[in-house]
């Protein structure tokens, strides 16, 4: 999955009818200008509008996962999706479509709310590595004299979370479910 955030997603709407007659005129539209799909569709038919019946053709799109999205679909979820996502910080927004990626979560089934829930459960931030977390947890969870952290296994101790707790991908930390 590619896209880091949903609120800059643009699609290239043209239509099968011109497309079949040679053409490939149609425009961007930038999805954050709408508030919901009827919103979009609206302003699709309001372009093609010297066409009877537009078929319309998403002949490119940027920044958007291709699960919500085809040729001639767009995910009836995207809108409720992108509102719940931007309500997180950019860089939770990054880490959100990692955990997606990692749950194999298809975003056009799956509650909005419930998948944001289920993330915030899971994520545990941005580490620059697996021993950097640990520390973090050594330095939260355990009252370890400063002599004693010293001769503390970091690596070994990080070794050990990684192997049955946590996982990391892209610098982010995730609890497993």
């Amino acid at each position: 999955m590619e896209a880091t955030t949903l609120s800059a997603v643009k699609v290239y709407v043209g239509t099968y009818g011109k497309y079949n007659n040679g053409s490939l005129s149609g425009a961007w539209l930038d999805l954050s200008d709408y508030s919901d799909k009827e919103e979009f569709y609206e302003a699709c038919r309001e372009l093609h509008k010297g066409e009877e019946d537009p078929e319309f053709m998403f002949r490119d799109y940027e920044n958007i996962p291709e699960n919500l999205i085809s040729e001639s679909w767009l995910c009836d979820k995207f809108f409720e999706l992108r509102d719940a996502i931007e309500k997180l910080s950019d860089t939770q927004q990054e880490a959100f479509f990692v955990w997606c990626d990692h749950h194999n979560s298809d975003l056009s089934e799956e509650d909005a709310d419930d998948l944001i829930s289920s993330f915030e459960n899971e994520y545990q931030g941005e580490y620059k590595d697996e021993e950097d977390y640990a520390y973090e947890i050594v330095e939260e969870c355990y009252e370890l004299p400063e002599f004693a952290k010293t001769y503390f296994d970091y690596s070994a101790f990080a070794r050990d979370l990684f192997m049955t707790n946590y996982w990391m991908d892209n610098g982010f930390v995730f609890r497993c479910a």
